[in-house]
Formats: structure tokens, sequence, C-alpha cells
């Protein structure tokens, strides 16, 4: 009975400690997992819930860490049993799902600062899903590690509160740890490079032609014998045979002008410092219009030029005088950039220097 208790108890760490840890990482960027819903969403034809992500996200992450404290503690198991088991046969089957499309490559599951492909994450999922029903099986049997049920209690509530003040803070301004490329201090062409010592995809050309009424395939070194014009060209294709890993960071930041030219290199390698605003759309930077004016009046003492970047940038608001320069980004990396709407970057060249959301203005202004 003893080695039983032992037995459990260990589990119940082991478990309660991973809830805890990947709902911790994400609630550093609540907006991370909101984002990878919406991937889900879009893929099963629920766009229309796109809207629901965000709660959805604060919800799940506070659910995570409570019912990890709640498993350590021995606390409610009947209830806490039942529901982390219902929530890991959810977890089990969206990483399996993620894993057999190939759709996803990683499964959010962790957050961006713990990136776990697909397959890794369903393998970890079905080792939970095994632990997990062990303790759901003995859960009636589990003690409560405090006897006072207000106390415990007492700590369900602060553990909820913690999470959910921990992601209005990071939802007003940023993520507490930028765990990706577009953080302070990098460099982003360096970040558009594949890495150093990388290897690139190993490619085969592969010739499609039609002969005697089917189509055959063969590489620029397995030409037929008989090849000849009987043989109808059909396509070329490059077939990768071997997969490399001269994979860059950023792949797909790409600024472009109001004619439509990419302007992305130009920019980012001109010297001298500027200020990128990134803006999903116009309606948070309206809302902190007042702060905008200050610090274009702040740049321009400074002959620091400001530009904003956004997926509506043919939509110049009143407010945003002709000489401030608007480039169009991919509504997407638009909203990997920059959590906040908006977000202010300063830049020399192509180093971030700092970055900061609305709600930090007076702090960006300051390190023009």
């Amino acid at each position: 009975m003893q080695k039983n208790s032992t037995t459990i108890t260990t589990l119940r760490w082991i478990v309660g400690l991973l809830f805890i840890i990947s709902g911790l990482l994400k609630a550093n960027d609540p907006h991370g997992l909101s984002y990878k819903m919406q991937e889900y969403f879009d893929l099963w034809g629920m766009s229309g819930l796109n809207h629901l992500s965000l709660p959805l996200a604060v919800t799940m992450n506070i659910f995570e860490v409570l019912a990890g404290v709640a498993i350590i503690l021995g606390f409610a198991m009947n209830l806490f049993s039942w529901l982390l088991l219902l929530l890991i046969i959810a977890f089990t089957f969206l990483t399996g799902y993620a894993a057999l499309s190939g759709k996803f490559k990683t499964c959010g599951c962790m957050g961006d600062c713990m990136p776990i492909p697909p397959l890794a994450s369903f393998l970890k999922d079905v080792v939970l899903l095994v632990l997990i029903l062990i303790i759901f099986k003995y859960r009636k049997k589990v003690r409560p590690v405090v006897d006072s049920a207000v106390l415990n209690l007492v700590l369900l509530v602060s553990t909820a509160v913690f999470v959910m003040v921990t992601q209005v803070y990071v939802l007003k301004n940023l993520p507490f740890v930028d765990c990706l490329p577009y953080r302070e201090g990098n460099k982003l062409l360096q970040e558009m490079q594949a890495p150093p010592g990388s290897v690139p995809d190993s490619v085969a050309i592969v010739f499609k032609y039609k002969k005697d009424g089917r189509i055959v395939e063969f590489g620029a070194e397995e030409f037929p014998g008989d090849f000849d014009d009987s043989y109808e060209y059909i396509d070329r294709v490059d077939k990768v045979v071997r997969k490399g890993n001269a994979t860059p960071k950023i792949e797909d930041f790409a600024l472009l002008n109001m004619q439509g030219e990419d302007v992305t290199q130009q920019l980012l390698s001109t010297p001298g410092r500027h200020v990128l605003v990134f803006a999903q759309d116009f309606s948070g930077l309206q809302q902190s219009v007042a702060g905008f004016k200050n610090l274009l009046n702040a740049a321009a003492r400074k002959n620091i030029p400001v530009r904003i970047v956004s997926p509506l940038a043919d939509q110049r608001p009143d407010f945003v005088p002709q000489q401030v320069a608007l480039l169009r980004l991919d509504p997407v990396v638009n909203k990997t950039v920059a959590r906040a709407n908006p977000t202010f970057m300063l830049l020399e060249g192509d180093r971030i220097l700092a970055k900061k959301s609305y709600n930090q203005l007076n702090d960006f202004i300051e390190k023009l």
C-alpha cells in the first residue's frame, strides 16, 4: 500500500508540474495560443469562432496551471481527475491530428518558448494520458497534502488570480520573455539568413512525359533508351530527396511600399535609427493618438523617420500625417512580430534596439 501511495504521489507531481509549466509558458504569450487555435478553426471550416480564441486561450492557461496545482495538492481529486482526463483526451486528439495532417510545424502546446514538433507532442500526450489514467484509477485513495479545505481553496484561487493577472499584463504590454526572432537585440537580416553550417535540401529533378497515353516520370540522368518525339512533355518538378536544415528563423518578413515593391532589404540595410509602428489595424493606434503624436514630435527632433507597418496600409487614417510612410505586411506575419496592437520598434539598421507596446509608449519615446 505504501509503495502504491508513493508511486501515485510521484505521478501526481510529474503530471502536475508538466501542466503548470505548460500553462505558464503559454500564459507568457496568450496571443500565441489564440493564433494556434485560429489555425485549427480555419482548417476545420470554423473561422466564425476565431473571435473566441483569445478568451479561450486565457481560460485554458488558467485551468492548466490550476489543475496542475490541484493534482499536486491532492485536493478535490475526483473533480480534477475527471477534468484532467477529459483535457488530455482532447489534447491527444489535437496533437494526433496535427501529427497526421502534416499541416503544423509545431503544436503550440508548450508555447513559442518551447516549440515541440507535432509527433513528439502527440507521443508526450499519449504518455501523459497513461499517467493520468493511473491517477484516475486511484483518485479516491489520494489524501490532500493540506487538510484544510479553506486553505486549499485559497491556494487555488490565488493561483488562478496570479495566472489571470499575468496574462492581463502581457496582453496590455508584451510577453515577459520574447521567444520569437523579432525580439530586442536581434538583427532581422541575420535572422532571415540560413543558420551557419546548415545543410540545404537535396533536390532531384524529375521530368514528366506522356507516352502511349500514360504518364512517365524519370530523372535527369535516367532518360528512357527509346526516348524520341513520341514522348510528350508535361512538366518538370524538383523533388526533395533529403530534407536539409537550412531554414532561416524569419522566412516571410516582407515590407511592401504602396507600389507593391519589396523594400525590406533596402530599409533594413540603411544605416541610422528608424521606427517601425506595427498595427494590425488602426483602432489601437487611434486610441493612443496623443502618444503617437508625441512620438512623431520626439522622432522629428532627432531626425528619426517613423513608418507604420500594417496589412491595411492602403487605408491611411486622417490622424496619420502624409510624411509618415506606410508599408504593407502580411497580417499573419504582423501578428507574429507584434503581439500588441500597436507595437513600436526602434531599430539601428536591422538591429532591434527597443520593442514596446502602446501601453509602454512613454518608455519607448525615452529610448529614441
